[in-house]
């Protein structure tokens, strides 16, 4: 059992040609940060809007300018644990539970964020700054603000907790800091286990977004002197932000706006993106105007971030959502309805829309079916609905999506129209747009059925996913995301749409693609992977050497050998850049052992339980490399151990009845095969082991009903129609084992192995 996490970074200073977009004589000295007090001459408008903005505010010194909270000798109590707030002599301190479970004093050393809370952190002797999740709400009193919080309020975080202030989950260098400083470098000493993290800004500044300016500076110092210089249009600067110039013209008959020309670069989106998405980061050497997914990967439609249909559940942070929207296929850009600096929309109420939505069809009582003025008739209240983080942040949903009480039926995802109406039931939220508009609004297919049925393994969630995957006119998040879905559902009718996404313009697209690929029988894999070890995007590029380092060398050329390793070691440096988590060392140790590199495999597991003893994955992967090399006693007692500390303890279960097996210890290991089928009855693997085993002992009636709820709950998994096929036909029962040959034939039509199966049984049927 190998289990990957996907949290990796690199360096590699290759770009693509045509990527950034530049012209072609600018400036060619490596330009360096200069602080926005350089930018501020020139550009003092800008500056003024950008002054007291969140990104100007995203971190300061503790000080009396910038501390909102209450420090005049405060407690806040939760669940039992009493902090205080105090100052003296102009510090800020706190009294609260630190790492070992005592109370502690500790000096406040920045700010963090002002609205509607501000946090505060705390820095310790190794250079850690760990964000306190006792929080100030900066809201006014008479909207509930003017207080301490926790940020867990429901919870008792203990102080061995991962989600404890003291731990990693908390940790501002890993976590926080590329995203509210800027040119950050988190520099992670790992033979120390200390950082020494730099910021040439505190704030999200000028250069975090325009890159570094001194070529700009310097252009613009040799253009008051002369105008020989203004030949050179690039003006010095890193990138162009700004898409050319275009207007939104609306169609009088649709009352919807079409940009033109339309939208070329992305450059835009995907600066903001950088900060504003679910990442993981493939490259600490961030070049600006870089495509995002060189130096970033974001984050899919997963069930514990989104709705099946794609709305927001955890805090993404708008660009998963804004890549579902029809706004963004059309061409519209973050600068469309936010003033870059100071951050604010353009305009007020439904005024920001109305430059692309005709008022008098969109803004009117007769599209909105809610009285002027009221909640109901607010644009963003229908098409963004609105969902609280942090407790109190709310954080509007990018998609811009049409609200789907039907959708609420059958996927039980939340929609806008129940999100104010709480007291009514989603039928009556059906039947009403259903009025309104007509039952064409409520009918139309929407990839969240996919996707839906996917996590779920309903019948025909290969098929519906099949599909979903192989749309070119459904976002390319959402076909990403089911081509990650698609791996429990694989049959041969997967690879031309592998085929297809592994070509696909979109990176994202690709990057699932190659992923899902992973499946495939090596031999094919290389042949349909290989390629993508040349892609002009890292994340790509990357992927394509994790799922192809198990690849035997024989079936590839020799220059193939040699690119497969290029990008392994660059696969290598990716995982170091976050040499400071347990994924990263996790990662590595799952590479070092598909390429029989067991020593090293053994060192990088031990590494990521040293960093993270609460990491499961690094528990199961070390006894599964023992497993390897045939020493079971010390992956035994690796498993013993994760047991004692786990919150999910099904996966260890499985891993150690299976280990229980080899050993030939069948009462204990049925024992623990049962409690991990139990723990997780979604889990088809789980169900199948434990009948097998129940099998092997002669109790087969156990064996069939457990594979029958198995079925059940997971038609479309193979493994348990084989297993209840067989079963059936060798006690005996010749009906059920047809009934089951056939279900597997549906199935899967196109594979031989189970139509000639299903001709045995029918041919000697009595």
């Amino acid at each position: 059992m190998l289990v990957v996490v996907f949290m990796s970074g690199c360096r590699n200073t290759t770009i693509p040609p045509g990527e950034l977009d530049r012209s072609a004589d600018f400036i060619a000295t490596p330009a360096t940060f200069v602080g926005n007090q350089k930018c501020s001459t020139c550009h003092m408008q800008e500056t003024q809007l950008w002054s007291s903005s969140h990104h100007d505010l995203a971190m300061q010194s503790a000080n009396s300018d910038t501390v909102l909270g209450n420090f005049n000798e405060t407690t806040f109590t939760h669940f039992g644990v009493t902090s205080t707030f105090s100052k003296r002599n102009g510090e800020y301190f706190v009294r609260t539970e630190g790492q070992d479970g005592t109370l502690e004093q500790y000096p406040v050393a920045y700010t963090f964020g002002v609205d509607p809370l501000q946090q505060y952190l705390i820095e310790f002797p190794d250079g850690r700054l760990q964000a306190l999740s006792i929080a100030w709400d900066s809201r006014p009193g008479d909207a509930g603000g003017q207080r301490w919080f926790h940020l867990y309020p429901d919870e008792r975080i203990t102080y061995d907790d991962p989600l404890h202030w003291t731990n990693h989950y908390q940790n501002w260098n890993f976590m926080c800091s590329e995203c509210h400083s800027t040119n950050v470098d988190k520099n992670f000493i790992f033979a120390e286990d200390r950082y020494e993290t730099t910021w040439s800004e505190i704030d999200v500044s000028c250069e975090a977004c325009h890159g570094p300016a001194s070529n700009h500076v310097a252009w613009a110092g040799a253009a008051a002197v002369t105008s020989e210089v203004n030949a050179d249009t690039s003006k010095g600067l890193t990138f162009g932000l700004k898409n050319a110039p275009a207007a939104w013209v609306i169609d009088i008959d649709t009352g919807l706006a079409t940009r033109t020309p339309p939208r070329e670069k992305r450059a835009e989106i995907e600066t903001c993106a950088r900060c504003h998405s679910r990442r993981s980061v493939v490259s600490d050497l961030y070049v600006h105007g870089q495509p995002l997914m060189d130096t970033h990967s974001p984050a899919l439609l997963e069930d514990v971030l989104y709705y099946p249909d794609g709305q927001i559940f955890d805090e993404v942070y708008v660009y998963g959502s804004f890549l579902q929207s029809k706004m963004y296929a059309e061409g519209v850009s973050c600068n469309d309805c936010h003033d870059p600096h100071s951050l604010q929309v353009r305009g007020t109420g439904n005024s920001v829309c109305s430059g692309c939505h005709l008022p008098d069809k969109f803004d009117t009582p007769d599209h909105y079916f809610h009285q002027v003025g009221s909640s109901g008739a607010s644009c963003v209240n229908c098409h963004m609905p609105e969902r609280n983080y942090m407790v109190i942040d709310g954080r509007r949903d990018h998609s811009l999506r049409v609200p789907r009480p039907d959708l609420s039926l059958v996927l039980g995802t939340p929609n806008a129209c129940n999100s104010c109406h709480t007291e009514e039931s989603v039928e009556w939220a059906f039947a009403a747009v259903t009025e309104w508009y007509g039952s064409n609004k409520t009918v139309a297919s929407h990839y969240g059925e996919a996707i839906y049925a996917g996590r779920n393994r309903l019948s025909g969630a290969g098929q519906a996913l099949r599909q979903l995957a192989d749309d070119p006119d459904i976002p390319g998040i959402a076909r990403a995301s089911a081509l990650s879905l698609l791996e429990g559902y694989f049959s041969a009718e997967d690879v031309p749409v592998l085929r297809r996404a592994l070509n696909d313009d979109d990176p994202i697209v690709r990057a699932a693609s190659v992923s899902a690929s992973e499946i495939l029988p090596p031999p094919m894999r290389a042949e349909l992977v290989v390629p993508l070890l040349y892609d002009p995007i890292r994340a790509v590029r990357l992927q394509a050497g994790r799922v192809l380092a198990s690849v035997s060398t024989n079936v590839l050329s020799g220059s193939q050998v040699s690119r497969l390793n290029q990008v392994l070691d660059e696969y290598r440096a990716s995982q170091l850049v976050n040499a400071d988590r347990a994924e990263a060392h996790l990662n590595l140790g799952v590479l070092h052992t598909q390429l029989g590199e067991f020593d090293e495999a053994e060192q990088y597991y031990q590494t990521a339980l040293r960093l993270d003893p609460s990491f499961m994955a690094g528990y199961l992967n070390l006894a599964d490399l023992y497993r390897q090399l045939e020493r079971d006693q010390e992956g035994e007692a690796v498993l013993r151990e994760a047991l004692t500390i786990t919150n999910d303890p099904a996966p260890v279960e499985h891993s150690l009845g299976l280990l229980l097996v080899r050993q030939k210890r069948l009462p204990e290991a049925i024992r623990a095969l049962g409690r991990a089928a139990k723990l997780r009855p979604e889990m088809a693997r789980y169900a199948y082991v434990y009948a097998v085993a129940l099998e092997s002992i002669g109790d087969v009636e156990s064996a069939l009903s457990v594979l029958s709820e198995a079925h059940t709950r997971v038609p479309e998994n193979r493994d348990l129609l084989i297993a209840l096929v067989t079963m059936h036909r060798e006690s005996g029962s010749h009906e059920s084992a047809v009934e089951y040959a056939r279900k597997l034939v549906a199935l899967t039509p196109q594979d031989p192995a189970a139509r000639q199966l299903l001709q045995q049984l029918e041919s000697t049927q009595p």
